[in-house]
C-alpha cells in the first residue's frame, strides 16, 4: 500500500470512526469521495494550512455538507489544527466538528453549508468575487489576485433547483476558475437515483456552457488528478467533473442506501478495516501518513510564500492601488455621504425604491467594492449603480444581472462576501422573498451582512393584486434569527438601513414602498435605535401610543391630529426595526414604550402576527391578516382599513379597554375593589 493510499484509507477509517463514536451521521459519501478530495487537497488545492485564511488561497466548498467528517478527517490529517479529541467529539455539544460545516466554527470551512445546492451557488459566488477583484487590481506584470474555486457535491446537489440556477448563470458568465467536482454514487436516501432522477447531468451542465469531464473510476487517483488539471486549463468555461464512485466504498454496506445518513455499525466497520486492511487503533494516524503529509508542507508554504512576494513586489509599482485593494480587503466603509441626506430630507414626497437607489448610490460612489444586483427587476427595484458598469462574461462592472433566479441569487451573494473584498447586496420583489429564504437563514446563520433589497413592500403594489401584493412576508423575515428588517418611512430611515446594514455583522432586508412617501421632519438617524418617537404626546403620559413602519407612519401622524380633536393625547412612534429596538437598554425601551402605556395600536400593511408583544393584550392592530386584491394602491389602502377614521376608531377601542382595566385594582386576596 502506497503512502498516498494508506492516506485514504485513513481518511476513510477516521470518518467512520467518528460517525460510530456519535452514533450519527453520514459515512456513505466520505469513504465513497475520500480519493477524489484528498487528491484536490494533496496535489492542487492552493492553501497553507498554517495560514489558513491567506487572501490568496484557493477555496473549497463542500457542497455536501452532510459529509462533513470527511472535510474534518482532512483539516486533521493536513494540519489545520482540528485534533484527534476534536474528531472524538462529531456532532457533540460545543465542538469544533459539527454535523454540518459551520463558518466560523472550524478553521478551514469557508462556508456554511448543509442544504443541499447552495454550496454549488456559494462557490459561484466565490468565483465570481475572484473574477471582479482580479479584473479591478490586477495588472500585466503584478498579479494579486489569482485562484480557484472547488466544490464537491452529490447527487442531492444536482437535484435541488438552486444547483441548476447557480450553474446556468455560472456557465452564462463564463467562470472559468469554477470546478465542481460531483461524486455521482447514483443513490440518495430512499434508494437508487433512478427512483427520481435519470437525467443526464453532464449534458444538462453542457447545455449550460460548462465543460464536462468524466472520471470512471473514483478510486483511480491518477485519473481524477488529470481530470482537475484538464479543468484547470480550461478559462473560458466552468468544468464539471463527474466521478464515478461507491458510496461506502470498502464497507459490508457499500453501494446501499443504508450507508447514507446512518452509522456502519460495529462490526461492519470491522469489515471496513479488514477490507482497507487497515491497522490503526481507532483515531491513530500511522507514523508514514503524518510523514507523507509532512512532505507536502513546504508545497503549502510555498504557494502563500510566493503571493507575500506577489504583494509586496505590487506594493513598490502600485502603491494606491494596494491601498485601496487593502480597504476593499478591510471592507472599511465610508458613510460620508448619509450626513447631507439625514440633514436634507426631499421636498416632495419619494418612493422608498427612490430614496433607496439615490442612496446606495451615494455609498456606491464612495465605496467601490459595493457591488449586486437584482433578479431581473433592477430598474423596478431601483439598485443600479450609476456608471457602475455590468458585470458579464466579458466585463467585470458593479452591476450584476443574476436573472430570474432568486434563491441561487442570495448565495450567490453570501459567497461573494466569504470570499472577501466586496460588499454584496440583491434585490427583488418582497413577495418573492419565499424563493430565497434559505439563501437568507444562512447568511444569518453564518452572521454575514449581505444586504436584500425589497421593493414593492405591501398592498400598496395595487392592480398586480395579490400574487404580488407580500401580506405574510414581513413577518415571514423578522421570524428568521439574526436578521434585521428595515421598513423605512422616508429617505432619511433609508439611510438608516443602509448604515445599519453594512455596520453590524448580520445580514438585512431593507424593504421599501413602490409608492411615494411623504417625507417627515422628525425622522432621522434615530431610526438607528429601531424605534423612536417621531410625534410626542403634549401630556407626560400619553393616552394612545400609535407605532408604525414604512407608509403607514403618515397614517399614524395624519391620525395622532385626527385624535387631538377628540381630545386623546396620542405619541407616535416609528419601528422600521423591530430587531434593533429589541437589543436597546430597557430603559431607552421604556422611554419609548412606557409599560404604563398599555392603549396602544400597531399599524402596518402587512400581518399583525409580529405586533402582539408590542401592544399586549389591551391593544390593537390595524394590520392586513388575509391575502390582497387586485385594485389600485389607493383603493387598496381605504378597503383594508388604512384610514384615519378606523385608527381613530382603533384608538379610542384600546384606550376604553384600559380605562375599564385600570379601574379594578387587585387586593391581593382574590376580590376586587373598584377604585
Amino acid at each position: 500500500m502506497t503512502n498516498e493510499e494508506l492516506t485514504v484509507s485513513t481518511m476513510r477509517v477516521l470518518c467512520a470512526d467518528a460517525i460510530e463514536k456519535a452514533k450519527s451521521g453520514h459515512p456513505g459519501i466520505c469513504l465513497g469521495a475520500a480519493p477524489t478530495a484528498y487528491t484536490l487537497w494533496a496535489k492542487h488545492l492552493k492553501h497553507n494550512p498554517k495560514n489558513p485564511g491567506f487572501f490568496d488561497r484557493d477555496r473549497f466548498v463542500l457542497s455536501a455538507g452532510h459529509g462533513s467528517m470527511l472535510l474534518y478527517s482532512l483539516l486533521h490529517l493536513f494540519g489545520y489544527g482540528l485534533t484527534k479529541e476534536d474528531l472524538m467529539r462529531f456532532r457533540q455539544h460545543t465542538s469544533k466538528t459539527p454535523g454540518h460545516p459551520e463558518y466560523g466554527v472550524t478553521a478551514g470551512v469557508e462556508v456554511s453549508t448543509g442544504p443541499l445546492g447552495q454550496g454549488v451557488a456559494n462557490a459561484v459566488g466565490f468565483a465570481l468575487a475572484e473574477r471582479l477583484l482580479a479584473d479591478k487590481f490586477n495588472r500585466e506584470d503584478a498579479k494579486l489576485i489569482d485562484h480557484y474555486t472547488y466544490a464537491l457535491c452529490g447527487d442531492g446537489c444536482m437535484m435541488e433547483g438552486i444547483e441548476n440556477e447557480a450553474a446556468s448563470l455560472a456557465g452564462t458568465l463564463k467562470l472559468g476558475k469554477l470546478i465542481l467536482l460531483y461524486d455521482s454514487n447514483r443513490i440518495t436516501i430512499e434508494g437508487s437515483t433512478d427512483l427520481a432522477f435519470t437525467e443526464d447531468v453532464g449534458k444538462r451542465h453542457e447545455a449550460l456552457g460548462w465543460q464536462v469531464l468524466h472520471v470512471t473510476d473514483g478510486e483511480d487517483m491518477e485519473q481524477i488528478s488529470a481530470a482537475i488539471t484538464l479543468a484547470k486549463a480550461e478559462k473560458e468555461k466552468p468544468s464539471l467533473i463527474v466521478v464515478n464512485t461507491v458510496i461506502g466504498y470498502g464497507s459490508p454496506l457499500a453501494g446501499t442506501c443504508n450507508c447514507h445518513g446512518a452509522p456502519l455499525g460495529a462490526d461492519n466497520v470491522k469489515e471496513l478495516r479488514k477490507t482497507l486492511n487497515y491497522k490503526n487503533k481507532p483515531f491513530e494516524v500511522a507514523p508514514q501518513v503524518t510523514e507523507h503529509i509532512e512532505t507536502l508542507l513546504p508545497t503549502f508554504a510555498k504557494y502563500e510564500a510566493d503571493w507575500n512576494r506577489a504583494v509586496k513586489a505590487y506594493k513598490t509599482k502600485y502603491p494606491e492601488d494596494y491601498e485601496e485593494f487593502q480597504r476593499w480587503r478591510k471592507g472599511e466603509i465610508d458613510f460620508s455621504a448619509l450626513d447631507s441626506i439625514y440633514g436634507d430630507a426631499p421636498k416632495k414626497e419619494e418612493a422608498g425604491r427612490a430614496s433607496s437607489q439615490r442612496i446606495l448610490n451615494a455609498i456606491a460612489e464612495q465605496n467601490g467594492f459595493v457591488v449586486g444586483g437584482s433578479a431581473d427587476l433592477a430598474t423596478s427595484n431601483m439598485v443600479v449603480i450609476k456608471d457602475g458598469g455590468e458585470v458579464s462574461a466579458t466585463e467585470s462592472g458593479r452591476n450584476i444581472h443574476f436573472g430570474i433566479r432568486e434563491h441561487a441569487m442570495g448565495a450567490v451573494a453570501n459567497g461573494m462576501y466569504l470570499h472577501g473584498g466586496l460588499l454584496p447586496f440583491c434585490a427583488t420583489f418582497a413577495v418573492f422573498s419565499d424563493y430565497m429564504k434559505g439563501a437568507m437563514r444562512m447568511s444569518a446563520l453564518m452572521n454575514i451582512p449581505v444586504v436584500y433589497v425589497f421593493s414593492h413592500d405591501s398592498i400598496g403594489v395595487g392592480e398586480d393584486g395579490p400574487t404580488h401584493q407580500p401580506i405574510e412576508q414581513l413577518t415571514m423575515l423578522r421570524s428568521i434569527p439574526n436578521i434585521k428588517v428595515f421598513r423605512p418611512a422616508d429617505s432619511k430611515e433609508v439611510a438608516a438601513a443602509y448604515e445599519a446594514a453594512w455596520t453590524g455583522k448580520s445580514p438585512t432586508a431593507i424593504v421599501v414602498s413602490r409608492q411615494a412617501l411623504k417625507q417627515h421632519k422628525t425622522t432621522g438617524p434615530d431610526a438607528l435605535y429601531g424605534g423612536y418617537i417621531v410625534a410626542d404626546s403634549e401630556k407626560e403620559t400619553p393616552d394612545v401610543i400609535l407605532i408604525a413602519t414604512g407608509s403607514e407612519l403618515s397614517l399614524a401622524l395624519e391620525s395622532k391630529k385626527a385624535l387631538k380633536e377628540e381630545n386623546i393625547d396620542a405619541r407616535v412612534v416609528s419601528m422600521p426595526c423591530m430587531e434593533l429596538f429589541d437589543i436597546q437598554t430597557q430603559k431607552y425601551r421604556e422611554s419609548v414604550l412606557p409599560s404604563g402605556v398599555r392603549a396602544r395600536v400597531a399599524i402596518e400593511a402587512g400581518r399583525s402576527t409580529p405586533w402582539f408583544k408590542y401592544i399586549g393584550i389591551d391593544g390593537e392592530c390595524c394590520c392586513i391578516d388575509n391575502f390582497g386584491m387586485s385594485a389600485p394602491a389607493d383603493v387598496m389602502f381605504e378597503v383594508c382599513g388604512f384610514t384615519s377614521d378606523n385608527v381613530v376608531q382603533l384608538a379610542k377601542k384600546t384606550v376604553k379597554k384600559c380605562q375599564k382595566a385600570s379601574a379594578f385594582i387587585p387586593t391581593g386576596d382574590g376580590t376586587e375593589d373598584n377604585a
